[in-house]
């Protein structure tokens, strides 16, 4: 396409200006922007237009989108990231073919998208359009230059050209149809939009996998799509995050959605990092990190090289696969495992080999694995004992848990991890000799656990008793009613007592045997009963801690009851003191202790009743002297 006169251009801008002075979200063939001018999404999501990176030496302008509703201006995307407008003002137009085309300030063009049209073809209706997802379309739908008229189709999207940044519902990979490669590569620094050292990108053949360049060196790898999950990001996965693989003949690519689309999200390359950052922003609060790769040291490239795999939850982090030895223990010792692992024991090539499965694994890189889409894992197993280049095999698809297919590595595996969770089996070709050896360790390692399960269950049961036992008598004691909380010692105790009768002639002595006593504790009601409410023509007498009643119990035996005063400096030491005293004194000629009574502010002890002068019916003669003691200690000191 030939530009425009240098005389034509100050008209352009000035047509631009009068037909833009309305925020609009399309640009036709008739209309351009510059300077400040803007397309702005029918939404108001994203705008585009020229910019000048904050940082900038210079005024390099380039030509960007953004997003329009948050204050801090963040490019999405960037059309002339290789080549910035230098000569101001810059220029946007559709030309005849229907291209976009920027051209700085002496008509030169700086910038254009592919001739989709063909060399030489007319687009009469191009139609550039910004939609509300980022995308800038341009379709073509008018009258060509040979005349034939057609639908409106998509000609060119900036979609299939992302710069540094994967928003929602674009795609990342590659479409064998139109040829495209869909890639992010980083900014140059975050003044320069140029590409920088980073890309990230998928890498066909095999099972499906996204590598993070350097250069040409590899530093991350997302772990092979197994149909379910990529097995180095396990994690990935979160009810607002929504992703899908597509893998077959005419495409592979990833892309992602978010569950809310009011949530602005952009999945980012960062090129000052060296990381592919994903970020959502908060309303008021700017863009917060939602996830970041690479994330540890395992995620480096083949951390722990061939036949080796990185653990995060172990130190050193690099182990062997079963079967294998590090190739240089000295590197291994320090730290150092890219040198990997090789066989302990060599392969026979045959009927002298078998397969170890190692479980929770990112699979090994698989870009050069051999994929058997329609073939049973067993037929896969028999495949790869046929060839002695077999070094291992798994599943290549086990979404809803159903492993289908095959895949078969005939090189050496790298870049292996292992997780806490579950992600994929593969199963590793060893001598027969190893899998035994294997086999048996194994066995001794399960009777190991099985005793210590035992005997972890065992003592967990005896534990779990002795605790519900501790705590039925704590909520025994916790539901006793207020004020009773004495009461249990009380209840509970039985006293072994030897009664022993110095003082007294020797025919009174009680025998020297032991005897248990149960002291009865008595209801409040009961006693109240029995001694009519403490009535004053009950009361008998009054001790040094308050009166004695005379009652009578149901079964119609008399009883004395002690009453505490509730003046009394008596506490419930004193009390408790009291009663364990009078039951080692318990004697046939003194009156005897039935039972006491506690309830709340009261305290009472029960004794059996005895008239006065009927003590000497139970002394034989000339035992006077002791009936004036016994009654003396009756009257002043129990009562």
């Amino acid at each position: 396409m030939r530009a425009p006169p240098l005389s034509l251009l100050p008209l352009l801008v000035a047509a631009a200006i009068l037909s833009l002075s309305v925020a609009t979200d399309k640009l036709d063939q008739t209309a351009s922007i510059a300077g400040n001018q803007t397309l702005e999404s029918a939404g108001g999501v994203f705008r585009l237009g020229f910019f000048v990176p904050p940082g900038s030496s210079d005024a390099r302008a380039y030509l960007g989108i953004w997003y329009a509703t948050i204050p801090e201006q963040t490019v999405v995307w960037v059309a002339n990231r290789r080549n910035p407008v230098v000569r101001p003002p810059g220029v946007l137009t559709l030309s005849a073919d229907g291209r976009l085309v920027i051209l700085d300030g002496r008509n030169a063009t700086v910038w254009s998208s592919d001739d989709a049209a063909g060399s030489g073809g007319v687009a009469t209706s191009a139609l550039a359009q910004l939609l509300d997802n980022g995308d800038l379309v341009v379709t073509h739908g008018g009258e060509s230059q040979s005349g034939s008229t057609g639908r409106t189709s998509v000609a060119w999207e900036s979609f299939d050209y992302p710069t540094d940044t994967l928003l929602p519902g674009m795609k990342l990979g590659v479409d064998g149809r139109s040829g495209i490669s869909r890639n992010i590569t980083s900014w140059r620094s975050a003044a320069d939009p140029s590409p920088g050292a980073y890309t990230f990108k998928l890498v066909s053949g095999g099972l499906p996998e996204f590598f993070l360049f350097r250069g040409l060196s590899k530093t991350y790898a997302s772990g092979p799509w197994n149909g379910a999950e990529l097995t180095g990001v396990p994690n990935l996965k979160s009810r607002d995050f929504i992703f899908t693989v597509v893998s077959n003949p005419d495409e592979t690519h990833y892309t992602y959605y978010v569950s809310d689309p009011s949530v602005l999200s952009r999945f980012v390359l960062n090129g000052t990092m060296g990381q592919v950052q994903r970020f959502t922003w908060h309303r008021g609060g700017g863009w917060s990190g939602f996830w970041h790769f690479p994330l540890d040291p395992c995620d480096s490239y083949a951390r722990c090289g061939a036949f080796g795999y990185c653990d995060v939850g172990q130190s050193p982090l690099c182990s062997c696969l079963p079967g294998f030895q590090p190739r240089s223990p000295q590197r291994w010792s320090v730290g150092d495992g890219t040198g990997g692992c090789a066989r302990t024991t060599n392969l026979s090539c045959g009927a002298g080999d078998g397969f170890w499965t190692v479980s929770r694994m990112k699979l090994p890189e698989a870009t050069s694995a051999t994929v058997h889409a329609g073939m049973t894992m067993d037929r896969c197993r028999q495949v790869c004992l046929g060839n002695c280049s077999c070094r291992a095999y798994a599943a290549a698809d086990v979404s809803g848990g159903i492993n289908r297919g095959c895949v078969i590595w005939a090189v050496d595996l790298i870049d292996m991890r292992q997780y806490s969770e579950v992600v994929q089996d593969v199963y590793i070709r060893l001598a027969q000799s190893e899998v035994d050896a294997l086999t048996a360790a194994a066995n001794r390692r399960s009777h190991v656990v099985l005793v210590i399960a035992l005997v972890a269950a065992i003592s967990g049961v005896l534990l779990l008793g002795a605790f519900a036992f501790g705590c039925l008598c704590f909520w025994r004691k916790k539901a006793a009613p207020a004020g009773r909380d004495n009461e249990l010692p009380l209840r509970a105790t039985k006293l072994k007592l030897r009664r022993d009768d110095q003082g007294f002639s020797d025919e009174n002595k009680m025998s020297s045997e032991e005897d248990d006593l149960d002291l009865r504790l008595f209801d409040l009601a009961v006693i109240l009963a029995a001694t009519d409410n403490f009535a004053a023509d009950s009361k008998i007498g009054q001790g040094g801690f308050g009166p004695v009643y005379l009652g009578r119990l149901e079964d119609g035996q008399e009883v004395a009851v002690k009453r505490l005063s509730r003046k009394s400096a008596q506490g419930v030491e004193e009390f408790k003191n009291e009663v364990k005293l009078i039951a080692k004194l318990q004697h046939r000629n003194l009156v005897r202790l039935l039972g006491c009574c506690i309830d709340g502010d009261e305290r009472m002890l029960v004794y059996e009743f005895m008239h006065n002068n009927s003590l000497d019916t139970f002394i034989f003669g000339g035992q006077f002297m002791l009936h004036t003691v016994v009654c003396s200690f009756r009257s002043d000191s129990i009562f």
